[in-house]
């Protein structure tokens, strides 16, 4: 079914293949695909450690594995965010492109070849469809969000204030906090079992942790 999870994230990671030759072999169309690459990985892998990786993890046994896939979701963002910062015309642009696209391809490969697979023989159709749905759900959720937090202001997406109840995951939005930031700060400060909580569990726990040291 076409909105089944793995027809879902086979077809992101196609278009993220797109976007890749794209930057390989046209260096002039690099300005608007990096910044849509870097968006578009960056909420695929928010969309699946919140929505899929813990259905693979709790329901086909894969949990070690979806923590070695957490990893390598942090690391390609982490590159993916370098290279914004650099000139795309320089020759080290090109060396680090190619590793990013190196690290995002060995990933996909491995999700395609063994999570995948594995997701599919565990869960039935139905099943499928629904994490599907929540995948979709999420990742459009992710990619709203990104433009809001550039622009700021303090208000929700209908332009009404927000409630004055404050959370740790409000204020890292504010801040404009990544998933992949808080996951750094969080080893920086020792939190264990970082690597298989989202974005909010680890604002959460991030802001826990500071809030202690004061």
């Amino acid at each position: 079914m076409a909105d089944d999870v793995i027809t879902m994230l086979t077809t992101d990671h196609r278009e993220l293949q797109r976007l890749f030759e794209m930057m390989t072999s046209d260096k002039s169309s690099r300005p608007l695909a990096l910044p849509l690459a870097v968006a578009m990985l960056e909420a695929h892998s928010e969309a699946e450690e919140q929505g899929v990786y813990p259905a693979l993890a709790r329901e086909a046994g894969e949990e070690a594995e979806a923590k070695h896939a957490t990893e390598e979701h942090h690391e390609a963002e982490h590159m993916g965010k370098h290279l914004l910062e650099m000139d795309w015309e320089s020759q080290e642009f090109d060396q680090a492109l190619h590793q990013w696209i190196d690290a995002v391809q060995h990933h996909v490969e491995e999700e395609e070849n063994e999570l995948l697979p594995a997701l599919g023989e565990a869960l039935d159709a139905g099943r499928l469809q629904e994490l599907g749905l929540e995948f979709a759900r999420l990742r459009s959720q992710a990619l709203a969000g990104q433009p809001l937090k550039a622009a700021g202001g303090g208000t929700s997406t209908d332009g009404r204030k927000r409630k004055q109840t404050r959370t740790a995951s409000d204020t890292a939005d504010d801040a404009g906090e990544t998933r992949a930031e808080l996951y750094d700060k969080a080893r920086e400060l020792g939190i264990e079992g970082r690597s298989t909580m989202n974005k909010d569990e680890l604002a959460r726990e991030v802001h826990k942790a500071e809030g202690g040291k004061g």
